[in-house]
């Protein structure tokens, strides 16, 4: 048996207690789960090339204390929707003729906050050499989206194959041509399937992304549209009142910078260029 004295003794006990006291409260002075913790996201995109770059946005965003999960769609309707029921936080697909579309359509409180690319659309044919080959009677294919359709439509106006409506918006329709010379039958379809219809075809108008994932090269792009002043730039989008948020300029910032367009620039090979 160890005897201590009555200081010795006195000693422990307050020891003893200071134990007891830091025990108590150290679940407040630990770090806590979550404090100071990456602010997590999550970021709608289309399948395909896109996941490639967003690989490097998520690099770029982790150096801004953000951590971005990709969520990845094959129909361009879903990125919208699930923004909209608050299932993602932002996406990174469309241009604003689309989303003014889908706005009207739906009512989506969804605005832009940071320009990403553009791919200029374009008149491709694996039968034409040029615009000027396209026979009486051809059959052209065009997406049948709303915004692209027109967006297809004032190309082949642009190349002087139609000619639309005076007042005839960006959403213009087969049914805003004024004028066909050459009585060109215009075929709406899938922008995901009208470039894979490329052989079943004269000609045909092709988002620049699709073109690429249907194996269309610049070689059989006999016409494009004009780049300067384009209204088709894409863009990151979030929820209206969610702009202001600090994580949004991180999230622009992670995508904006020559890293991320170092990548871009490779993965898409020239047929998109960055926009910001």
């Amino acid at each position: 048996m160890i005897k201590t004295s009555g200081n010795t003794s006195a000693l422990l006990r307050r020891w003893f207690l200071a134990g007891l006291a830091a025990a108590s409260l150290a679940p407040f002075l630990a770090p806590q789960p979550g404090v100071a913790a990456d602010k997590e996201i999550k970021v709608g995109i289309m399948s395909g090339e896109d996941e490639d770059v967003w690989r490097a946005v998520q690099e770029e965003g982790a150096k801004r204390g953000l951590k971005i999960e990709t969520v990845v769609f094959n129909d361009y309707t879903q990125p919208n929707e699930a923004l909209e029921r608050g299932e993602i936080d932002a996406n990174a697909f469309q241009h604003q003729p689309y989303l003014d579309n889908q706005i009207a359509q739906h009512g989506y409180k969804i605005v832009a906050v940071g320009y990403t690319g553009v791919w200029p659309i374009g008149l491709y044919s694996k039968k034409a050499k040029s615009v000027a080959d396209i026979a009486d009677g051809a059959t052209i294919g065009v997406p049948n989206d709303p915004s692209n359709e027109g967006r297809a439509l004032r190309v082949l106006e642009h190349e002087g194959l139609i000619k639309l409506k005076d007042g005839a918006g960006i959403l213009a329709t087969i049914a805003d041509i004024a004028e066909n010379r050459k009585s060109i039958e215009i075929k709406e379809l899938d922008a995901g399937i009208v470039g894979r219809s490329i052989d079943d075809l004269d000609a045909a108008v092709v988002n620049t992304d699709w073109a690429l994932k249907a194996g269309l090269t610049p070689a059989e792009r006999i016409a494009q549209e004009p780049i300067a002043d384009n209204p088709y730039r894409n863009f990151i989008a979030v929820r209206q009142g969610s702009e202001t948020e600090g994580w949004v300029k991180d999230l622009v910032a992670s995508y904006q910078n020559e890293t991320v367009k170092a990548v871009f620039d490779r993965v898409y090979k020239g047929t998109g260029l960055a926009a910001y």
